[in-house]
């Protein structure tokens, strides 16, 4: 009973702490960005420029972050990541031109690879890897409510200080709040190694063997690549979208369920997924988001369609991250956990990052529903990757 305490205290620190780093590293930038771009003489357009550049190059960050979790410690890594995460966004708010300002947002960018869920989920693995799977889950459901906090949040000081205030502010809860809980984090976990606690439980072995390993990896990266391309290139118009297609007013309602709709899978899959095994997860995951797709480019303007849409997207969103998580650890193993999920995460960054003009070109160029339709074929790409996956563990 005492080791489930510790665990749920553990996913606790970092549910808080994954809150506090997504909603100020991420979430709250759309929030603040107008406020940018009025202070450095930017377009919006150049001022989403730079962020999608910033989250891309913080893909491409991702494996050397996860060699050194592996290397050092996820724990230490997030304790690092604070300090830095904490530098950047005080040197974002510094930033007395529009070239150090573009530097200081893809350096916050890359440092948030160092304490986001990546970095999480592999301090859940090197606490416990038998538990790791239900503390992701327990994790990931805590942290879908960095945007539904953080939202709200940043709008309102926007109204009574400037962005670069607001970014000393996040500093300081990256640097009171996120490092002293990371720093705890990685004390429990020294001492529990010292003391002997972990015991066998340290090492995990994964269901694909030695020889197929290379090949699996290649695949798994490709599916999380695909689905991070088709969820991001939706995310990024959703509202405009929306409204493109007739629905007016109702476009920001409609899109505020996804939020909702992610926490909601998570709790779901909390509750009655305990017999699903990480490849059906993603492979449930990738058709929700891709029903979703279809079901918005066939009914068109229809309210009911949409608003299906916006739940079907949320709950395949939700579960996907639980399957970045624990897919990597049932595959492969616990050994090396750190660099494998740093490579998949950089796969699913870049592609990720380059999909909102990728998508906001198709539009252009091919209309929305022939824009919605690639995307879905895109997404069941990724599908029929995560079923070789599962019916492969099968067999073996």
């Amino acid at each position: 009973m005492s080791e489930r305490r510790i665990s749920l205290t553990l996913v606790s620190a970092l549910g808080l702490t994954q809150i506090i780093g997504y909603g100020t590293l991420f979430y709250a930038f759309s929030i603040l960005a107008p406020g940018m771009a009025k202070d450095l003489g930017l377009s919006l357009e150049e001022v989403f420029g730079v962020f999608s550049i910033s989250l891309f190059l913080g893909g491409l960050a991702a494996p050397i972050i996860g060699r050194q979790m592996d290397r050092i410690g996820a724990a230490t890594v997030l304790t690092i990541g604070s300090g830095l995460s904490a530098a950047m966004l005080a040197f974002s708010a510094w930033s007395p031109s529009v070239i150090v300002f573009a530097l200081a947002i893809i350096l916050t960018e890359v440092s948030s690879g160092m304490v986001q869920y990546q970095a999480a989920f592999a301090a859940l693995v090197e606490r416990d890897p038998h538990t790791a799977p239900r503390g992701i889950t327990y994790l990931t459901l805590i942290g879908g409510f960095a945007s539904t906090i953080f939202w709200p949040i940043s709008t309102a000081l926007s109204g009574h200080f400037t962005w670069r205030e607001i970014y000393l502010l996040f500093a300081a809860l990256n640097l009171l709040v996120c490092m002293p809980l990371h720093f705890w984090v990685m004390l429990k976990g020294k001492a529990a190694h010292a003391s002997g606690q972990m015991g066998k439980r340290l090492h995990v072995e994964g269901v694909v063997p030695q020889a197929r390993r290379r090949a699996a990896m290649m695949l798994v990266s490709v599916a999380f690549a695909l689905l991070g391309f088709t969820l991001s290139s939706i995310l990024a118009h959703m509202v405009p979208m929306l409204g493109a297609l007739g629905l007016g007013g109702a476009a920001v309602v409609i899109g505020a369920l996804f939020g909702p709709a992610q926490v909601l899978s998570r709790l779901i899959n909390m509750v009655f997924g305990t017999n699903l095994s990480p490849p059906m997860l993603a492979v449930i995951s990738a058709a929700l988001m891709v029903f979703g797709i279809l079901l918005l480019a066939l009914t068109g303007a229809s309210m009911v369609g949409a608003v299906a849409f916006a739940i079907c997207l949320g709950l395949g969103s939700g579960i996907n991250s639980i399957a970045q998580g624990s897919l990597p650890l049932y595959l492969f193993g616990s050994d090396g956990y750190g660099a494998i999920s740093g490579k998949m995460t950089a796969a699913r960054l870049a592609t990720g990052a380059a999909a909102p003009f990728v998508f906001s070109m198709a539009m252009e160029r091919l209309g929305l529903d022939a824009s919605l339709f690639a995307t879905a074929a895109l997404g069941t790409i990724g599908i029929a990757a995560f079923l070789r996956v599962a019916m492969g563990v099968k067999r073996g």
